[in-house]
């Protein structure tokens, strides 16, 4: 197994791929229906729909950025992120993500919020969201909701998280 992974923007061509990827990491193919949904959606950033792929060519991982906002500020969700289960732990989903934070940088972004594991994101530098003063409207753990501001000359603001529509939040 490969552990110099190639990523890259997604193309139209990815899309059958991406979503055999979604539906392979996660227990119910929920996350492939908001992945397809959110591609449909005014969320929808070209160019922050990272794959991951091996030195064959072969699709592996996939991250994505959608827009959100944080109060009345642009941010950006980082969800899902998904690698096929026998190429998880190689590093394929960190590359991924990688890549798309630093498109995400490349195209001015500032801001990137994720809901998730806790002893995973913050390699990334994210950090408690709660401690800039940022919330969501529902009910999850104080650590899994994270933020992280891609510039460091304009902190975090402050707010709840708002979701583009088809996260249903």
């Amino acid at each position: 197994m490969s552990n110099t992974w190639i990523t890259r923007a997604e193309t139209s061509a990815d899309i059958p791929a991406v979503r055999a990827i979604v539906v392979a990491a996660f227990d119910t193919p929920s996350e492939a229906d908001l992945v397809d949904a959110l591609r449909a959606d005014t969320a929808w950033i070209d160019g922050l729909s990272i794959v991951t792929t091996d030195q064959d060519g072969t699709l592996v991982g996939h991250a994505l950025l959608t827009r959100c906002h944080i109060g009345d500020t642009p941010a950006l969700c980082l969800a899902p992120v998904a690698v096929l289960p026998e190429y998880q732990k190689t590093g394929a989903g960190t590359a991924a993500i990688r890549a798309a934070l630093g498109a995400a940088r490349d195209k001015g972004e500032r801001y990137v919020t994720v809901l998730g594991h806790p002893a995973y994101y913050p390699r990334f530098g994210f950090t408690r969201a709660s401690a800039y003063g940022i919330g969501i409207s529902i009910d999850v753990p104080d650590e899994a909701m994270m933020a992280l501001a891609l510039d460091a000359d304009h902190p975090l603001p402050a707010g709840t998280v708002r979701y583009a529509a088809p996260f249903g939040i």
